[in-house]
Parts: C-alpha cells; sequence; structure tokens
C-alpha cells in the first residue's frame, strides 16, 4: 500500500483558518489494520469501546459514548440534562453550543437560550454574570427556569479560570441546575495551566471533549459523563441520526491522535504568542489575550478591509479568513514564518490605506463542525 500521501508535509501546512483543518498522520492511517470491526451502535465495537473508557478515564467520569462531532455530543449532552421543556439554558453569548450548532438548542431540547455577555469581556463569573441573570424554578410561571448552564473552555483561545468554575460549579450543585461543558478545547488548556483534564471535568456533570479540534483526529467528540447520563445520551444520539455501525475505524486513529498529538499542543501555544508579541511590537490590535493556541486580530480597529486580508494571504500562500488566526501542530516553519511577514505587511498597508467600513468576512464562523 502506497502511504506517501500520509508521510509528506501536510496539506494543512499553511492553514490558518481552523485547528480542525489538520490531516490523518501515517501512524493514524496505518492504526486501521488494528481496528475492530463490531458494531458500535449494539455496542459491540471494541475499538470504540476503549476509545470511549479512555476519554472517561481521562477525565475521571464513568463512561464516554463517543459522537462524529462536537455538535452533536454538545447537543444531545444539553437535551439529556434538560430532561424536558420548559426550560433555560445560561451560556456565553459567543459560545460555540449557541453561536455555531445551527439553532439545536431551539430545535433539538425546545430550550429557551440566556446568551450573556460577560462584564469582564473574558469569562463568564457568577457574581457579575449569572447571578443577575439566573432564572429560578420557584413556582413562577412566567419564565424559563434555568436548567443547565454550559461553559466553554478554551473560548476565542482563552481559558476559564479554575477558581470561577469551581464557584459556578458550588452554586449549580446548591440549586439543582446542571453544569454543561464544551470542552472542544480543553485539552489546550490543561497543557497551558497544568490542570489535568480529570481536575477540570470533576466539576461539571457533562463534558465533550474534541478529537478533531487540536489533537488532529479526522472524525468525532467523546461526550463523558456518569452511566446512567451516557445510557440516554446514546438514545438521543441514535434519535438524531448519529449511530455509526463500524466506527472502530474513526476510533483507533482518534486513540492515536490522543497518544501522539497532546503532547504536540504546547508548540502551537508558543506559536500563536510569538505572533501575539509581534503584534504587540507592531502596534497591530488584537480582540483578545493571546493564550492558547489563537491570535484574533481586531480588522476593525486596525482598519484593515478583511478582503485585503484574504488577498495578502493568497499572495503568501495562507489560507486565513477573517481575523481569527488558529494555530496547529501541522503548521511548517515556512508557513509560519510567512504569516508574520503577512500580518506586519498588512498593517503598514493599512496605516496608508485606512478601511472605514463594516464589512466583516466570517468565514470562519462557518467551518468548525
Amino acid at each position: 500500500m502506497d502511504f506517501s500521501n500520509f508521510s509528506e508535509q501536510s496539506p494543512a501546512h499553511n492553514d490558518y483558518r481552523s485547528d480542525t483543518f489538520t490531516t490523518p498522520s501515517l501512524s493514524m492511517v496505518q492504526a486501521l489494520a488494528k481496528a475492530t470491526l463490531g458494531d458500535a451502535v449494539y455496542n459491540e465495537d471494541k475499538s470504540t469501546i476503549e476509545l470511549e473508557n479512555k476519554v472517561a478515564g481521562l477525565a475521571g467520569k464513568e463512561a464516554g459514548l463517543y459522537c462524529v462531532s462536537g455538535t452533536l455530543s454538545n447537543q444531545i449532552a444539553l437535551r439529556t440534562n434538560l430532561v424536558q421543556p420548559p426550560f433555560s439554558v445560561l451560556c456565553d453569548f459567543r459560545g460555540h453550543v449557541y453561536v455555531h450548532e445551527a439553532g439545536g438548542l431551539s430545535t433539538l431540547s425546545q430550550a429557551m437560550v440566556q446568551p450573556i455577555k460577560p462584564k469582564n469581556d473574558r469569562y463568564l463569573t457568577l457574581k457579575d454574570d449569572i447571578l443577575p441573570n439566573f432564572i429560578p424554578d420557584d413556582g413562577e410561571i412566567h419564565g424559563a427556569p434555568t436548567k443547565v448552564i454550559s461553559l466553554e473552555n478554551t473560548l476565542h483561545g482563552m481559558i476559564f479560570p479554575i477558581d470561577e468554575i469551581k464557584k459556578i460549579s458550588k452554586f449549580c450543585k446548591a440549586n439543582d441546575v446542571k453544569l454543561h461543558l464544551d470542552g472542544a478545547r480543553l485539552w489546550n488548556a490543561s497543557v497551558e495551566t497544568g490542570i489535568s483534564i480529570k481536575e477540570y471535568c470533576s466539576y461539571f456533570d457533562s463534558v465533550s471533549l474534541c478529537l478533531s479540534k487540536t489533537l488532529g483526529a479526522p472524525i468525532g467528540s467523546v461526550l463523558v459523563s456518569d452511566k446512567k447520563f451516557i445510557n440516554k445520551a446514546n438514545h438521543f444520539k441514535k434519535q438524531n441520526g448519529g449511530g455509526i455501525r463500524q466506527s472502530g475505524l474513526l476510533a483507533v486513529m482518534a486513540i492515536a491522535a490522543i497518544d501522539e498529538n497532546l503532547s504536540k499542543l504546547k508548540r502551537t501555544h508558543e506559536l500563536a504568542k510569538e505572533v501575539g508579541e509581534l503584534c504587540k511590537k507592531h502596534e497591530i490590535y488584537l480582540e483578545h489575550p493571546v493564550e492558547t493556541n489563537f491570535v484574533f486580530v481586531d480588522l476593525k480597529k486596525n482598519k484593515i478591509n478583511p478582503k485585503t486580508l484574504v488577498e495578502f494571504a493568497n499572495k503568501y500562500n495562507i489560507k486565513a479568513y477573517s481575523g481569527r488566526i488558529a494555530f496547529h501542530y501541522q503548521i511548517s516553519d515556512e508557513s509560519f514564518e510567512a504569516v508574520k511577514k503577512l500580518l506586519v505587511e498588512l498593517k503598514e498597508y493599512a496605516k496608508k490605506n485606512p478601511y472605514e467600513g463594516d464589512e466583516q468576512l466570517t468565514f470562519y464562523s462557518n467551518i468548525e463542525e
């Protein structure tokens, strides 16, 4: 068998649109030879069970459920937590479960969403954001009680502080509110802070951990929680068309991604921070602090035309849209140097040709799942 397509430089080496654009490595493809071929819908595939148990073990949870995407694992987790309408889900206004999952909360769970803009512009806090917007289940029939709070870590590359998570978790337990984590990039938060996946997950009732974002598996997410919860979530997974028969073929590649690529995430953070420092040096304004593998250039404040950014990216053979620059483990040294030159030149061009329009390209908003 010819493996040359997988041993050469990844086609994603110059792709900064998202960390979902990584391609399967040679070892992932070779792992297919070890895949079991059981029927996962009947819970008979050993490779899938191994993956679910592996991620659940890392998270300190009883069970895991392999799903084809973060959208599916998030949505069935929220549906399972909600039990029945009418209820509300409180989340960050930028949260993936609200912005990027095709209105799933309203259509699949019949839940009202309470999108909150954090007062600190970075992460939700119990005192300033959750308590003022919390709707208690106290018999008042005019509102939809807050039944679930959904957090995201990381969000726009920023790490949700563990101390604030503890406060929110304590509040939820005291008020019979479920706490869900969209942990698509929790791996990054763990690598950067040194806080284990297990400790992070201990404060949540359910957690979605992506394998195709940042870790580089071709497909999938694992939802973790207790066994009763996962059994019910599997019901909703099937209902939403998420049953996979021979998922062992995908599971073994995901296992390889965890084993081989988790240690590579630190470098992606270092690259992003180097670009962040470059932006600071050249007065390229950012929307958010650079804490893990994302740099968000504030196009409006820098007076950069989004279309000009795309033109410059094409010039440097870089794939980038809007101001979000995503770093992943397959970024090449050559493209990294190119993206730095691109940003400096783009800023100098904007100084001479300031863009005052309101047009924004938001392609990155549509490429997550």
